[in-house]
């Protein structure tokens, strides 16, 4: 029977959304607050969530020790307590919008989790506020 798994980590990280092509003006009309020059921080909440066969021979989908592992190797490492316009690589030319955010991490874990047999990606959702977040599929 197909399940699914979820963990949760956190991570800090300061953004500000701009674009160069545009005036501090223009920028400050199209993105309000979030175009500040000196930045603005959020406490992340982060949702990988994993789905596959669970069988008597190995009774999880993958040991969530591991799961945390490469979640935090491969992710929290780079992005806590970074800012992403200027910190984190895989970030570099892109706007650090929690949408293209979740974008990234799912790539970024898709290969190293699926690596695994019988583990597949299901979604990475990331929450930049109570209030607020985005979910990518794979």
């Amino acid at each position: 029977m197909l399940t699914f798994l979820t963990r949760r980590e956190r991570f800090n990280a300061a953004h500000r959304m701009y674009r160069q092509d545009l005036t501090e003006e223009e920028n400050l009309k199209m993105f309000g607050k979030c175009a500040n020059p000196n930045y603005h921080g959020h406490n992340y909440d982060l949702f990988v969530t994993v789905k596959g066969e669970v069988n008597p021979e190995r009774p999880y989908i993958i040991d969530l020790k591991e799961l945390k592992v490469i979640i935090n190797d491969l992710v929290i490492e780079k992005l806590d307590h970074k800012n992403l316009n200027l910190d984190v690589d895989f970030m570099a030319d892109k706007m650090a919008s929690t949408e293209l955010l979740c974008v990234e991490i799912f790539k970024l874990l898709q290969g190293p989790l699926e690596a695994y047999e019988g583990v597949f990606l299901h979604s990475v959702r990331l929450a930049e506020t109570e209030n607020n977040s985005a979910e990518c599929f794979g």
